[in-house]
């Protein structure tokens, strides 16, 4: 197939080597340089670096929250315009590329690497907290005012409740994963270029993005990526050992954190060791089967009748007020928005680097439609159904006063607290660790092989001993914003790096038409 564009620029050809690394010259250096920078500054100075994430979280969430939820209704208006259009039909590698793995395996490793371990985290957390805020005032002083007051009504809460917890893991947040996902593998697998961000946007730049342009893109996904999956880590271990505490006594400890992070570090090496085939691809599998697992044990032992009503009625209270909750201008900017809505736009945007090229090395032989129309559709109605079961089951628990528990623990206990209001408590909970454990690995893994693309000029067949470098890098920046404040420190990480790759995503979808529309060319040329 003859190339879209008068260049190409071979991958690695900018690549230094040493000591069993091949490694690009400048994205790999300053990129690492940066992160390690970072960590050794919030070791050596814990609280100036609390204060410093926390003003940096305050200043982007109250001077560019309405910027950064227009951008992501953007996205997504993005993705239906792919789904609706003649270039939905293009097929990512040309017009005989072939699927590389199974719909179940595609949809398994997407769906693990995309956004695992913060469902199981905010399964419960989430909802409650929406219904605990919209029970007890209005809207308005609930930060709440997207959704309407619903103060003292319990069934009017719970839709609310749950309109606000699907609105943030549904549409918005695989839109921005899927943007990323098919500009990566349109220039890399029909366009011949280095699967690297730089590439999708080389319609814009030229032959620029091959220079010093290119590199600040890549260095900032990575430096996005990093702070993406230690938000996830962070998180991960939080809840990981709040189930081990409450199961077998273990103190929850910072430094029990440090070990398990350690732990899960020493098993994700074996994972990238194995590769996409054995290792990433039979965990998500895993993955897939054990959450499915307990999201149909919590409906069958939970209130079964209230789950399946809720499924509807809640589906139903997220549409009806989609628009209110989208509109990023002439609302209410409090902490709903502020510290829910912007913070998981940041998030999603921090990830999407990862989530983005890791989906699209998986999705060459699927039509540009297909791609979009299944990467956000599917997810959505899995999030829908998981968060429908769990914050149902917390809501009513606390509604019904059978448990105060779960509405009264701190954010990492909120599902343990749950499952322990349910038969098989133990069983359930130790499920529910082993879920998270295996989250932390599948994203870890899947975002260690993309670091790695990245920060050497998109090769993928690199030695594995970049991979576990990229491995504790990351664990270190994990374990370095949890001893520099915890969560808050976890989500500003995200949030900073979130809000200049947005930017970089709005020319992504420019690039993006362009290629598309030159592909479209080659394929009715035949070439």
């Amino acid at each position: 197939m003859s190339d879209a564009y008068p260049v190409k620029h071979r991958v690695g050809e900018d690549n230094v080597r040493f000591a069993g690394f091949d490694v690009h010259r400048t994205v790999f250096f300053v990129s690492a340089a940066l992160v390690l920078l970072m960590v050794g500054w919030v070791i050596a100075f814990p609280a100036a670096a609390t204060d410093g994430f926390a003003a940096a979280l305050s200043f982007v969430t109250s001077k560019a929250g309405g910027l950064m939820a227009s951008l992501a209704d953007l996205f997504v208006l993005f993705c239906v315009f792919l789904v609706v259009s003649p270039y939905g039909a293009v097929r990512l590698g040309g017009r005989d590329a072939k699927p590389e793995f199974s719909d179940l395996s595609w949809f398994a490793m997407l769906f693990a690497a995309g956004m695992g371990i913060g469902m199981v985290f905010y399964s419960v957390a989430e909802p409650l907290t929406h219904f605990s805020s919209s029970m007890v005032a209005t809207g308005e002083a609930a930060g709440a005012a997207p959704l309407g007051g619903a103060a003292g009504d319990a069934a009017a809460s719970a839709r609310l409740a749950m309109a606000a917890t699907i609105f943030h893991w549904t549409v918005h947040p695989w839109s921005i994963f899927a943007v990323v996902a098919v500009g990566l593998a349109l220039f890399s697998f029909n366009h011949g270029m280095p699967l690297t961000i730089r590439s999708s946007l080389y319609p814009l730049f030229g032959d620029r993005v091959w220079g010093g342009l290119g590199d600040v893109v890549d260095g900032l996904a990575i430096l996005a990526t990093v702070a993406g999956l230690a938000t996830s880590l962070g998180l991960g271990a939080q809840q990981a050992l709040a189930g081990i505490g409450y199961l077998f006594g273990v103190e929850p400890s910072t430094l029990n954190q440090v070990l398990l992070i350690a732990a899960i570090a020493a098993v994700t090496t074996l994972s990238v060791s194995l590769g996409l085939e054995t290792g990433v691809k039979w965990l998500s599998l895993i993955n897939i089967a054990l959450a499915a697992a307990l999201c149909l044990f919590v409906i069958v032992v939970g209130p079964t009748a209230a789950v399946l009503q809720g499924l509807w009625q809640d589906t139903l209270a997220f549409v009806t007020r989609f628009p209110a909750l989208a509109a990023p201008f002439g609302r209410d900017d409090g902490p709903f928005f502020r510290d829910w809505t912007v913070f998981y736009w940041a998030w999603w945007t921090a990830w999407a680097p990862f989530v983005g090229m890791f989906i699209a090395r998986i999705s060459r032989g699927r039509t540009v439609r297909q791609t979009v129309f299944f990467v956000v559709l599917l997810p959505s109605l899995v999030s829908i159904v998981w968060f429908t079961a769990f914050g149902t089951v917390a809501i009513d628990q606390l509604v019904s006063g059978a448990s105060r528990a779960a509405s009264d623990a701190e954010l990492p206990l909120k599902l343990f607290a749950t499952l322990r209001e349910l038969p098989f408590a133990q069983l359930s909970s130790l499920v529910g660790i082993v879920l998270v454990m295996v989250f932390f690995v599948t994203s870890w893994d899947s975002g260690t092989l993309v670091l790695d693309a990245l920060a050497s000029g998109g090769k993928t067949d690199t030695h594995r001993l970049q991979a576990v470098f990229w491995i504790v890098v990351v664990g270190a920046a994990a374990v370095a914003l949890l001893l520099g404040g915890g969560l808050k420190s976890l989500q500003s990480g995200s949030v900073v790096t979130g809000l200049p790759f947005m930017i970089v995503i709005t020319l992504i979808c420019i690039g993006t038409l362009r290629g598309l529309a030159k592909a479209r060319s080659i394929d009715a040329a035949g070439g």
